[in-house]
């Protein structure tokens, strides 16, 4: 590993991961076999058996059980002399606060989604902890060093919609009025997307698979029947009996996927602490008898030979852009696997998912459908699963093996306060000037950043008394209304600033919150103090979900923060900036070279 030093400052770090997938495995392996000696990890999730293609840590035997925890057992088998210390839990939990951040040198983030990154970002701002972000999508990968007072932070750039989903993660400007509520309307429709985004992947890459492709294939599909016989011998769901017809075996699938399986997930209580328990769907619940028996009996009037197979047209819709209820997904689920096995049963077996296959997109968006039903997650049309069926990008165990290293190297470099050589480094899928890696030197901080930048904001006028400011924090589900009241008269000593700021109960010293990112509440007192002339500001926090409150509100407000009317983003500073999500990590590509690009770098 190089010099004493550098051996020193590894024995001696305290890592946080956070993740623990396809590049959290990588990367436990490669901090143990680099000589760390104490890494602590966070993950809520539990191994599913589509995950073992490429998290390497985990094995059949391991699917249910905590990610966190089983790739802790893994790693101590090798390296049994480091302490490595695991929590199944949400690292959004109020737990792992700034005062536990604050114990960590360095925290590596291999994380799935923009809202946890968000969280970990402003909690490592507020904890003035070296944060290193990864991400892996197919071949392309990151990483990224985020250091206080010296780098940009994980937010200063914005993070557009992607164009394309990978499997595990505003074009218009509109009027300064409407900034904050029409950004807050596109995240919610971002976050309700990414959510349908794993109905889809479940739908195609494991029940299509399973009923079409082959059936010998291990996935998380295979449980044993629920019908409480008591055979020794495990039925094999999926297996089509000799005396089954089409109906009665779509009925038994269907009460499988959508019933018993989430049954037997709910069984498993340490998951759902900090989730939304999903509802178990059963065919009788959703469709009467009746429907059931006359399901597809318009074949006839709307398939010939010279159209494809279609099980919407066949069960009386037409409009792919039209959302289906859940009964309606239930009756194309039913008739599409009529349709498959009645008229293409000499392709069962060795199916694949295709775009273009008509009765495979209306398959596996009638199946996305209804799992996200049972989820509580929106339901989307034909037209927009297609879409986001055609253009998912899986995760390769190879890039994530690379980005882990990488994130390594840039530890190092941070344990050494090496500030000048850490970079910024972009895996490529195809070489660029001969090189697959390509590094770039870390960006300044955005001084137009909201989270880690003091911005003046310029609030609506006029205000006077009587107006009512609203501050919304778009990631920490805090609302706050500020209402002006003039006054005449204050008292000089007191009152040297001729603001009051009322109705606001300070935090017990010892419990501290994170903030916007970049402070911990403090004990401020009952009636703190700020700056506003001959003017009197009455607060009154509410805060929905986790409670959380508004910190050093004074200094907040002397800066004008307290009206948090996002600034307009430097438009020409992200031009060329393109995100994608997957179910491991998301990524910055640069369409240009990364030396062309119009932020600036650090010297």
């Amino acid at each position: 590993m190089g010099s004493d030093l550098k051996e020193e400052a590894i024995k001696r770090a305290k890592v946080l991961m956070v993740g623990a997938g396809g590049i959290g495995c990588e990367l436990l392996k490669t901090l143990a076999l680099s000589g760390f000696q104490d890494v602590h990890i966070i993950d809520m999730d539990t191994i599913e058996v589509s995950n073992l293609n490429r998290q390497f840590l985990f094995r059949q035997s391991h699917v249910g059980q905590s990610k966190a925890k089983v790739a802790r057992d893994a790693v101590l088998k090798f390296m049994p002399h480091i302490n490595i210390t695991p929590y199944h839990a949400n690292v959004k939990d109020p737990g792992f606060n700034v005062d536990f951040f604050k114990q960590f040198n360095v925290v590596l983030n291999g994380l799935d989604n923009l809202d946890a990154r968000r969280h970990v970002n402003r909690l490592c701002l507020a904890a003035e902890v070296p944060l290193i972000e990864s991400g892996t999508t197919g071949f392309l990968g990151q990483v990224t060093v985020h250091i206080k007072g010296r780098t940009e932070c994980y937010e200063c750039q914005p993070k557009p919609t992607p164009k394309t989903y990978p499997v595990c993660t505003i074009t218009s400007t509109p009027s300064k009025v409407d900034f904050v509520r029409e950004l807050r309307e596109l995240f919610e429709r971002f976050k309700k997307i990414l959510k349908f985004v794993h109905c889809i992947v479940w739908a195609k890459d494991l029940l299509f698979a399973k009923l079409f492709g082959d059936k010998k294939q291990e996935n998380d599909l295979f449980v044993s029947a629920g019908d409480g016989s008591d055979s020794e011998k495990p039925t094999n769901i999926f297996e089509r009996g000799s005396d089954e017809d089409h109906e009665q075996y779509g009925r038994k699938i269907y009460d499988h996927v959508f019933g018993y399986n989430i049954e037997v997930a709910l069984a498993n209580e340490e998951t759902w602490k900090s989730r939304r328990r999903p509802n178990p769907i059963f065919l009788k619940d959703v469709l009467p008898e009746r429907l059931i028996l006359q399901n597809g009996n318009l074949e006839k009037n709307f398939l010939t030979e010279d159209l494809p197979l279609s099980a919407m047209s066949s069960v009386g819709l037409s409009n792919p852009q039209d959302v289906w209820s859940l009964a309606d997904n239930s009756r194309v689920f039913l008739e599409a696997l009529r349709l498959f096995f009645g008229r293409r049963e000499k392709e069962i077996g060795n199916l694949t998912f295709d775009k273009d296959d008509q009765l495979a997109v209306e398959f596996v968006t009638s199946a996305a459908n209804i799992r996200a039903s049972s989820f509580g997650i929106s339901l989307h049309s034909l037209f927009d699963a297609k879409g986001i069926a055609g253009n998912i990008v899986h995760a390769v165990a190879t890039t994530n093996a690379i980005i882990a290293g990488l994130i390594v190297i840039e530890a190092i470099k941070v344990l050494q306060a090496d500030f000048q050589n850490c970079r910024m480094t972009y895996c490529l899928e195809h070489p660029a000037r001969k090189m697959l890696l390509m590094p770039v030197e870390p960006f300044e901080a955005n001084k137009s950043c909201y989270v880690c930048s003091e911005v003046l904001v310029e609030l609506p006028a006029p205000v006077s008394s009587g107006t009512m400011l609203t501050v919304e924090d778009l990631q920490q589900e805090l609302s706050c209304h500020i209402n002006i009241k003039h006054r005449e008269e204050f008292d000089e000593d007191k009152e040297p600033d001729k603001m009051v700021l009322l109705g606001w109960t300070a935090r017990e010293k010892e419990s501290q919150v994170v903030s916007n990112g970049n402070s911990t509440s403090a004990a401020v007192p009952a009636a703190a103090e700020a700056t506003m002339k001959s003017e009197e500001a009455e607060v009154n926090a509410e805060i929905s979900g986790t409670k959380r409150k508004l910190s050093e509100i004074s200094e907040a407000t002397e800066n004008q923060e307290a009206s948090q009317i996002l600034p307009r983003a430097d438009a020409d500073n992200f031009k060329n900036s393109q995100e994608l999500e997957d179910d491991d990590d998301d990524l910055v590509v640069l369409d240009n070279y990364p030396e062309t690009s119009k932020k600036q770098r650090l010297h």
